[in-house]
């Protein structure tokens, strides 16, 4: 009895906090106000309220059907709030953005069992480490520094021109001219970022980065892995139905490790021999002053991080524009007409332009305005956490609250962007009209921003001058309307196959493509 008696305490010593927390917590919620929120139900939340579909549209329905630019979600205790237009964004994000600097890390990444990326500087909370992350960031992706990889990415862009003209005679070339922007993409930045160059797209280096990158993007996203709100989840054995996604992700991790691993050990090795190319890593490894303080072990895990996701966050969404590109191309040939025309006008015709040439094409950077806008690369920005208890609208937002910035909404908002699925530079000419906040808001902004901007504006630039994308045509010579639809879900939105062909505007051109160096 004696044994039974203690058992019935010490359960109940160990259950009645539970319980209370959760009463308490009840109570608060009773007392709280907050945004405009769907259907909820005991312990799950709003989880059977959501629509169906990507998360980014279904953000976007929800808040038409709540009529309110700011909803609250919860789900299996998180807190969520989801801001849908650029005002809310921008007050929450950018305007207290010491309050709102936080990240959320996913179980998935936090598990040191499961994908172990938690050290990943864009998943870092609002802490020391991060901080140190973004000096060295800021250190050569600032926009004086970043000018010094101009010459680098006209020389990539060029190269494009060569690798693309090869492949202008296939049938189906969808995959081959996606493979090809990927490729120059990750070349151009693994480049400046270790100091290797990479001579074709089956490169080890490329392939495992673009594998992470793609299983990292998967990894975070919600609803393809519950495990992230449900952390009970990765109790369940895994011979038990449905729990294989733990095989899964340990694969994941075994092969990150390599891709992480492998570039930085041939840095290190090329600098220790004394052959490094010039590289941002290369010039941490030799005792630069921002790494001077760290142990060797700190030393080597930050920079082998910075390194990656320095190449990471400027691959996949880059080159995932300059897909879409090529989509709004075909699309809009009237388009891609008036900004070739400005383009011959300002720099000549089968002339090459340069990064300088910039601020000389005002209707191409609206172009790219509009691209930017009409297919955001990364739909649900990085969700942001709330550092401390907040008051917006009257609403309350508790200290650790998700706040996730839906660019999609945004993008569609027809107060900013009438008419929002035709693809119109000229919208722009407005000095009203707001681009879309696509580089993130805050403390938390993109650092490679200014690396990215030169980077779509020279390669598109250069696709201008000299290539014309248009509608395939069929066997009887009528046009193939293509078909632009999303992949399956993922943090980056890039697009499924669809039907094009393209070609040099005319021999001249094709010449200027072969000479080029």
């Amino acid at each position: 009895m004696t044994g039974a008696r203690d058992a019935f305490y010490t359960t109940l010593a160990l259950v009645t906090p539970v319980i209370l927390w959760q009463y308490y917590r009840a109570k608060l919620d009773q007392k709280a106000t907050h945004p405009p929120s769907p259907v909820s139900l005991p312990l799950i939340g709003n989880l059977l309220s959501l629509p169906s579909g990507p998360e980014h549209i279904m953000y976007t329905e929800l808040g038409k059907q709540l009529q309110s630019d700011i909803i609250y979600l919860k789900l299996f205790g998180h807190e969520i709030i989801v801001l849908n237009s650029s005002e809310a964004a921008s007050d929450l994000l950018d305007k207290r953005s010491g309050l709102y600097s936080d990240r959320f890390c996913p179980l998935i990444f936090q598990d040191k069992e499961l994908f172990d990326w938690s050290n990943a500087p864009t998943i870092l909370g609002y802490n020391d480490v991060w901080r140190h992350h973004r000096r060295m960031m800021n250190k050569w992706l600032n926009v004086r520094e970043a000018s010094r990889f101009h010459n680098l990415q006209e020389s990539q862009a060029r190269t494009l021109l060569k690798r693309l003209l090869r492949v202008s005679t296939e049938t189906h070339i969808f995959d081959l001219v996606k493979d090809e922007l990927f490729f120059i993409m990750g070349s151009s930045i693994f480049q400046a970022s270790y100091g290797y160059t990479a001579q074709e797209k089956d490169d080890p280096f490329l392939r495992a980065g673009h594998e992470l990158i793609d299983h990292g993007t998967e990894a975070v996203m919600v609803t393809n892995f519950f495990v992230n709100i449900i952390p009970a989840l990765n109790l369940v054995p895994e011979w038990i139905p449905g729990a294989g996604w733990k095989r899964t992700i340990r694969e994941w991790r075994k092969q990150k490790e390599y891709a992480q691993d492998a570039p930085y050990q041939w840095t290190q090795n090329q600098v220790n021999q004394g052959t490094n190319e010039p590289s941002i890593l290369g010039t941490l490894l030799q005792d630069h002053d921002l790494v001077s303080g760290l142990s060797p072990e700190d030393k080597e895990e930050r920079l082998k991080q910075l390194a990656f996701i320095l190449y990471s966050a400027a691959t996949d969404t880059t080159a995932t524009l300059l897909v879409s590109f090529v989509a709004a191309m075909v699309l809009n040939p009237d388009v891609q007409l008036k900004a070739q025309q400005e383009i011959d006008l300002v720099l000549g015709s089968g002339v090459l332009p340069h990064a300088s040439d910039r601020e000389r094409l005002p209707y191409v950077n609206r172009l790219i305005l509009e691209l930017l806008r009409w297919r955001p690369a990364a739909p649900i920005a990085i969700p942001h956490r709330c550092f401390q208890d907040d008051v917006y609208r009257g609403y309350n937002i508790r200290k650790g609250t998700i706040v996730i910035g839906n660019m999609w909404a945004m993008s569609r908002d027809e107060k900013d962007y009438p008419d929002p699925e035709t693809f119109n530079p000229d919208r722009f000419l407005n000095p009203k009209v707001p681009p879309l906040p696509a580089f993130g808001w805050g403390r938390r902004i993109c650092p490679g921003m200014h690396f990215g901007e030169a980077s779509l504006f020279i390669t598109i630039t250069s696709l201008l001058a000299t290539l014309t994308f248009s509608k395939k045509r069929d066997s009887n010579g009528k046009y193939i309307e293509p078909i632009i639809e999303d992949a399956p879900n993922s943090l980056v939105m890039a697009l499924k196959p669809f039907e094009f062909e393209f070609a040099p505007r005319s021999e001249m051109h094709r010449r200027v493509i072969d000479e080029a160096i």
